[in-house]
């Protein structure tokens, strides 16, 4: 457990079963270890929607915790098709975390070339839709191996590295997955640890600001 980070959060998805959100809300009251922040998973691809996404990401705002929204990337689906997807079912408001771009399929050997365009179009695509920058979730490994074009340093990064006591990726990193088999009230399964690099206040101006101005994709 990161003791030096003071803005925890967690990421579900249907594998978390049904959410005790009265529960999990006590949780923001911690005095050591305060759950501030959710992200959901809300597409796979260019046609998978998580089935507990529309009604965990309505919860989460009900409860007053700050909720963000991923896609999972496919490589080998069309990425303006998977941008769009995600586009029609995520509804993001003002307050809420900037889209998140999950990439941890690696590319077929022959796609390799194509990769680093086909993430950017999908990043270029939603960060047009709802005026901010995606944040872009992958392993420090991964990132170094298949992302480590500099045009992305320019995103968020939301990096996941398991059971170290330390980040060691050199880079800027904004958000840390650092267990993926935690334990929180509320939820019977396994969750996905995560701490926020900065305070709360600095997590707060990460959010969509007001007015949202959203255009047409």
């Amino acid at each position: 457990m990161p003791f030096s980070y003071n803005v925890h959060g967690i990421d579900i998805s249907h594998y978390q079963g049904v959410v005790d959100w009265a529960m999990l809300s006590n949780t923001q009251n911690d005095a050591e270890f305060p759950l501030r922040f959710l992200f959901m998973k809300a597409t796979e691809g260019g046609d998978l929607t998580d089935d507990t996404f529309q009604q965990n990401f309505q919860r989460a705002k009900d409860w007053g915790f700050l909720r963000g929204a991923y896609h999972y990337f496919i490589p080998t689906t069309d990425a303006r098709k998977q941008a769009q997807f995600f586009i029609s079912q995520v509804n993001l408001q003002p307050g809420d975390l900037p889209p998140v771009l999950d990439i941890e399929v690696s590319p077929k050997r022959k796609m390799q070339q194509q990769f680093v365009q086909n993430v950017k179009t999908w990043l270029d695509v939603v960060e047009a839709y709802y005026g901010v920058k995606p944040i872009l979730y992958a392993s420090y490994k991964f990132k170094e191996k298949y992302l480590n074009d500099t045009i992305f340093d320019r995103y968020p990064y939301w990096i996941a590295h398991y059971y170290v006591d330390s980040v060691q990726y050199q880079g800027h990193w904004d958000f840390w997955q650092h267990n993926d088999a935690g334990a929180v009230p509320g939820i019977k399964e396994q969750v996905d640890l995560n701490i926020f690099n900065g305070s709360f206040e600095q997590l707060q101006k990460l959010t969509l600001p007001e007015p949202l101005d959203l255009q047409t994709p």
